[in-house]
């Protein structure tokens, strides 16, 4: 029974919110009006609820190789801990609807937590002697659940490089080259070779197509990967003039799949809400928005358009379509621009160029047959490596920049609102300290081997 029939009401999304005891947290109000995306059967308990925040992050924290994991803390090792910050529950420490005790990342805990647990670290390590457990979180050194970029081998590992690698390009797209080997590929109906808008199958099901359309066709990757128009518009059965962004999926699993993770597409992701929501809108939005957007609504063709696909236009033009944000808007004539203008003139190869899309729909790979072949694709899930900001070190920094000056970029609010016009004036300790760490251990080893000797 869901909240709505329990309280005898069927009520619209919008109408839904003068039940709202409080704003929901800027990662969860665009399926605000999806109550039963959070909220179980009344009188669930917090089982229930805390199945519904793993349906939605459990797979992220798996990917994140969480450094605090429920198991952690139904150790019963651990039971005098988990007594002080029961983290067995998403709830503990993110409450929903209220805006005046909610910090970043929708935290609803005091910034200083870490205590409850490591209150002796100052006496355990010399390098944390005197710091203050709001700092813990906030000063490049440690996140609750994702400590990838973090921990200490791998500070220590990248604590020398340089601030511009000696190469610097981002992964090439491969998509057609592995298309074949993709399982939910329809390769018997769409064999991956190239076609001319002579050949387009529009018209074998009755459709009349404008020349423009085919010949916008006939000039993307889709032609030149034998992806035919019934392979978007469906068979002469069930032609349908505009398919919309569920036809994507059929080749494009994972892409879609990334786009209703993010904030862009979550509304449509019936499934884990529970719910039908139209999509996104631009107007509601919490960050500041063009007044004439170029999309009055989000799905793939918002960014992509339906027959002439140009990424080159999504990476950036449909970002700056719709965004007026100062750190978007600072991003023409930034350093990273001034790379993709060079990539445009031909004066640097095409993965040197840095968009809009480079940075927020990064590039990663996936393995097939132990490896033997890489599919690298773009992550759309633009909220991935958002928040904490220092996700990106992994999936997008390090492939031009070396650990110690992408830690100090990323840490400097100022240099992030220019879009990284000049350089960090904030400086993060965690290598220092992690450099430190290590030759007191080296010292005490030396020291421990001569007294042997």
């Amino acid at each position: 029974m869901g909240l709505s029939v329990w309280l005898g009401l069927e009520l619209a999304g919008s109408e839904r919110g003068v039940f709202l005891p409080g704003a929901t947290t800027s990662g969860h109000h665009q399926i605000e009006p999806a109550c039963e995306a959070c909220h179980a059967e009344p009188f669930a308990g917090a089982d229930a609820m805390q199945a519904k925040c793993e349906g939605c992050h459990l797979a992220a924290l798996d990917a994140a190789r969480d450094s605090h994991p429920k198991s952690k803390f139904t150790d019963p090792r651990n039971a005098d801990r988990a007594a002080l910050l029961d983290a067995r529950y998403c709830v503990t420490c993110h409450v929903e609807h209220r805006p005046e005790r909610t910090l970043a990342m929708g935290l609803t805990i005091p910034g200083d937590y870490c205590v409850l647990c490591h209150e002796q670290i100052g006496a355990e390590r010399a390098t944390h002697e005197g710091l203050g457990f709001e700092t813990c979180g906030s000063s490049g050194c440690h996140n609750f659940h994702d400590n990838r970029s973090l921990y200490e081998d791998f500070l220590l590992r990248h604590a020398e490089a340089p601030e511009l690698l000696a190469r610097r390009e981002l992964p090439a797209r491969n998509f057609a080259s592995v298309a074949p080997l993709l399982g939910d590929y329809p390769k018997a109906d769409y064999p991956v070779r190239p076609l001319t808008s002579a050949e387009a199958d529009a018209s074998a099901v009755g459709s009349s197509v404008p020349t423009g359309l085919l010949d916008d066709w006939a000039s993307t990757a889709h032609a030149a990967s034998g992806v035919n128009c019934t392979a978007c518009h469906g068979a002469a059965d069930a032609w349908r003039d505009e398919p919309g962004y569920s036809s994507c999926s059929s080749c494009h699993a994972n892409e879609n799949a990334g786009f209703l993770a993010g904030r862009h597409g979550m509304r449509l992701d019936a499934a884990k809400l529970g719910a039908v929501l139209p999509p996104m809108t631009p107007a509601a939005a919490r960050l500041p928005m063009k007044a004439d957007p170029i999309a009055d609504q989000l799905d793939c063709g918002s960014c992509h358009g339906a027959h002439r696909f140009d990424t080159a236009f999504a990476a950036v033009d449909a970002c700056l379509g719709c965004h007026d944000d100062t750190h978007s808007l600072s991003y023409i004539g930034s350093p990273h621009h001034v790379l993709r203008e060079r990539v445009r003139l031909g004066s640097l190869p095409p993965e040197a160029g840095v968009s809009c899309a480079s940075c927020h729909m990064p590039r990663t790979a996936l393995s097939y047959d132990y490896g033997a072949y890489v599919h690298t694709l773009v992550q759309h899930n633009q909220s991935d490596n958002l928040m904490p900001n220092d996700k990106m070190l992994r999936s997008v920094c390090l492939d031009c920049h070396g650990l110690p000056f992408s830690l100090d970029s990323l840490a400097d609010r100022a240099l992030i609102e220019r879009n990284f016009e000049g350089r960090p004036a904030v400086h993060v300790e965690s290598i220092d300290l992690a450099l430190q760490r290590h030759r007191a251990v080296d010292e005490e080893r030396r020291q421990t081997q001569q007294g042997v000797n």
